[in-house]
C-alpha cells in the first residue's frame, strides 16, 4: 500500500522538480542575454538573474536527491536474515 501512495506521489513530484529546473535554465538565459539601455549585452547588470538560477538549481538538484532517496527507498518489511554454520 505505501508503495502505491509513493507512485501517485512520484508524478506531482517530478513535475516539480522540472518546474524548477526550467525556471532556473529560463533565469540563466536571462542573464546571458541581458542588455543595458543601449541595447548592448551587459554581463555585470543581470547578476540576480545568476543568483536566482543557481539558487533554483541547486533547489532542484537537492529535490530530485530527495524523491529520489525516497522512491528507491529498500522495503524496511523484507527482512535478511543471516545465520551462520554450525561449528
Amino acid at each position: 500500500m505505501r508503495e502505491e501512495k509513493t507512485r501517485k506521489n512520484l508524478l506531482p513530484a517530478l513535475i516539480g522538480v522540472i518546474s524548477l529546473v526550467a525556471v532556473a535554465v529560463w533565469q540563466f538565459y536571462v542573464f546571458v542575454t541581458f542588455k543595458d539601455e543601449t541595447g548592448l549585452v551587459d554581463v555585470q547588470g543581470g547578476r540576480l538573474h545568476l543568483w536566482v538560477a543557481v539558487g533554483l538549481g541547486l533547489l532542484a538538484c537537492i529535490a530530485a536527491f530527495l524523491i529520489l532517496s525516497v522512491f528507491l527507498r529498500h522495503d524496511r518489511s523484507d527482512e535478511m536474515h543471516i545465520t551462520s554454520q554450525p561449528s
